[in-house]
């Protein structure tokens, strides 16, 4: 079955090792879903490029944010796989490098829409559409600005996508 003909929609949200960005970006989303009352037609999950972290939760400061936004969060790092790029409708990058190593690995024969997740904060010019990378950064203000463009990007995401107005 096409991806398109699915009734059920899969979104991988991916970053460089699945411990910052993308797991909050997942959380958010499902958050939103759950929120909206979706979770039976849409599944969120996030992946790594890299894989210096498999298995591992995420940073301590990403949790930690989700938690002061009443969002819990239970995944552990893992790696992309070729298989994702045929089960996932969706499959967004945290920044345009992500997006470049998405489109080098995606095989010839995938389905899936390969999208920047900045792309989708509205009004922004397009150098400030990057959801930048916090891991180097101290504290978790960077991790708090990463929140709120995350659910600022995947709201607007949501819409479109269900709305079937995504266009790459």
């Amino acid at each position: 079955m096409s991806n398109k003909a699915r009734k059920t929609k899969y979104v991988l949200m991916v970053c460089v090792d699945n411990i910052c960005r993308s797991p909050i970006a997942e959380a958010v989303l499902r958050d939103i879903i759950v929120k909206d009352n979706l979770h039976s037609n849409w599944r969120v999950d996030s992946a790594a490029i890299e894989a210096w972290h498999l298995g591992a939760r995420p940073d301590d400061r990403a949790l930690s944010v989700l938690r002061q936004n009443n969002i819990n969060y239970h995944s552990c790092a893992r790696r992309l796989t070729p298989e994702d790029f045929e089960k996932f409708d969706y499959i967004l990058g945290m920044d345009q490098s992500i997006l470049a190593s998405l489109k080098l690995l995606q095989p010839y024969y995938a389905k899936s829409q390969l999208l920047m997740l900045g792309d989708f904060l509205f009004g922004l010019k397009p150098n400030e559409r990057i959801i930048e990378d916090p891991y180097y950064e101290m504290g978790e203000a960077p991790f708090q600005k990463i929140y709120e463009q995350c659910t600022q990007a995947c709201g607007n995401f949501l819409k479109q996508a269900r709305q079937d107005e995504i266009i790459t």
